[in-house]
């Protein structure tokens, strides 16, 4: 017994060890006492920010003499990036107002940060400042935010065109490109990677569709042959997912000719979509592994996301098991930007970090392969360059997928900020109210429609499924429903919510029942 005992003790030893003897040694790197630092606040992935930490201390001590260190701070995505800077500059210019000697009153709180109070003296105050969080540089995120962050005055003048204004020339790094903004013409937010978006799908899971037919389309995803099939992210919680679909919302205005009918046919879409969803993320990374894993059949994606796991899927079983396809005549081409804060603690090494994202050097870190001249050194980072020069033909072998040419393939989609740049953020809580929070009747109308034969042959339930709180010529005093102000109140704001997403749930259920009686 004492033997059997031993044994089993020693096998468990074993197991225990296995993890430690395989394990890869972390490299710890030690950096001088006197070291430079910049402090970045981003939501970019543990692989990014190791590339960068080795790239920029390579590129900086070649250029400066110095050695240099990356603070990076990662709060979250996006969405909770954008917030805790609100916050912290809240806080710290309140702090600043109390040290000049002026009695804080509530209402400098809606001011300080707002642009349309330039002329008050308490946002004046501010933008004459040198407030700061203690944060030099924001990076990645989509350029509405960083447009927020601009306008709001918490970002400066990175100074790029100054010192640099070779990155500008023609052929360079255009202003702009399908109507989005490459980089502000003021120097406060600069692109640094072009993103487009599309679908993400697993080859397998779709082939044992009863329509095997790879998605090509944005539309294709809101078929019932993908019911329970798909994987979404939460909007709420991530700018890419929430661009993403407002990209789709710009398709159906396209299509239709005109803003109003298309914002009903891409809501009443979007519904569909995620109807079809059996996981709703938190992050838009997460997407990809869920597909490539095979738990679900497809979702939306980020281009960077969706070609690292195709990438991840070659190595691992040989043949990639996972596609990104950008939905055709449905995609736009935006940028990644980063931008410099108000206050920034280390200024001139933030400087110098913008520099090194926008150099040749900083580009090929991003788009070429890992272990080729100039490519990262252990992961290829899947990201399409802003700088025009490196799509040449002699950089195609070099690159993370040849002969992808965001500049080419997105050009036949153009962006129109008018239509819904200004209800990006209303975009959100749409989605939240009319397909996250009821998405168990949402799921259940839907999947009785589809037991019925599709919507056609239920006109009277998808007249109830397609139900809207409000039309697009609405959607102005929707956005001051949701606005926190002297006439409406927190608690009205949550009321305004609250009743969207109840009578979305009445009229699934509705839809629903109508659907199974075969109307």
């Amino acid at each position: 017994m004492w033997i059997r005992l031993s044994g089993c003790i020693l096998l468990l030893g074993i197991l225990l060890a296995l993890p430690f003897y395989f394990r890869k040694e972390e490299v710890k790197v030690i950096f001088a006492d006197d070291a430079d630092t910049v402090v970045v606040i981003s939501a970019h992935n543990k692989t990014v920010r190791d590339e960068y930490e080795r790239a920029f201390r390579k590129w900086y001590k070649k250029h400066y003499g110095r050695d240099v260190k990356i603070d990076f701070r990662t709060p979250g995505g996006t969405s909770d990036i954008t917030r805790y800077i609100d916050d912290r500059f809240h806080a710290e210019f309140r702090h600043f107002m109390d040290k000049e000697g002026f009695e804080w009153k509530s209402e400098y709180g809606d001011i300080f940060n707002d642009r349309k109070q330039n002329s008050h003296w308490v946002r004046q105050k501010f933008l004459q400042s040198d407030v700061g969080i203690g944060i030099d540089v924001f990076a990645g995120g989509g350029t509405f935010e960083h447009s927020r962050m601009a306008q709001r005055g918490y970002a400066v003048d990175g100074g790029v065109a100054r010192r640099h204004p070779e990155y500008f020339a023609p052929g360079a790094i255009p202003a702009e490109f399908g109507g989005d903004r490459i980089y502000d013409p003021s120097g406060m937010y600069y692109g640094v990677v072009l993103s487009t978006f599309g679908i993400c799908f697993n080859r397998d899971r779709v082939a044992e569709l009863s329509d095997n037919t790879p998605p090509e389309r944005w539309s294709d995803l809101s078929e019932g042959r993908f019911f329970n099939k798909l994987v979404l992210a939460d909007p709420t919680k991530s700018g890419s997912a929430n661009k993403c679909y407002e990209i789709i919302i710009q398709q159906a205005m396209a299509q239709a000719g005109n803003p109003r009918d298309g914002w009903r046919n891409g809501l009443n879409m979007l519904k569909k979509i995620f109807a079809n969803a059996r996981t709703i993320t938190d992050s838009a990374s997460r997407v990809v592994g869920e597909v490539g894993s095979g738990n679900a059949a497809a979702g939306t994606a980020i281009d960077t996301y969706g070609f690292t796991e195709e990438l991840w899927s070659a190595h691992r079983f040989g043949k990639s098991k996972v596609a990104y396809v950008m939905p055709k005549g449905g995609t736009a081409v935006g940028a990644d930007p980063v931008q410099i804060l108000r206050g920034a603690p280390n200024r001139k090494v933030a400087e110098a970090f913008v520099d090194f994202l926008l150099s040749m050097e900083g580009q090929k870190l991003h788009a070429f392969k890992a272990g080729t001249p100039g490519g990262p050194a252990e992961t290829t980072l899947s990201r399409a360059p802003v700088r025009q020069e490196l799509y040449a033909p002699e950089y195609q072998k070099y690159m993370f997928k040849e002969n992808y040419l965001p500049y080419t393939s997105g050009a036949d989609f153009h962006y129109r900020p008018q239509w819904t740049g200004k209800y990006y953020s209303l975009l959100r809580q749409v989605i939240k109210a009319l397909m996250l929070d009821p998405h168990v009747e949402m799921q259940a109308a839907w999947q009785a429609v589809i037991a019925a034969g599709g919507p056609d042959k239920v006109p009277l339930a998808m007249a109830e499924f397609n139900r809207l709180p409000f039309e697009y010529d609405q959607a102005p005093d929707a956005v001051k429903a949701l606005q926190i102000s002297k006439k409406n109140s927190a608690y009205d704001v949550a009321a305004t919510m609250r009743k969207w997403s109840e009578n979305a749930r009445a009229n699934y259920r509705k839809a629903e029942v109508l659907a199974k009686e075969g109307r």
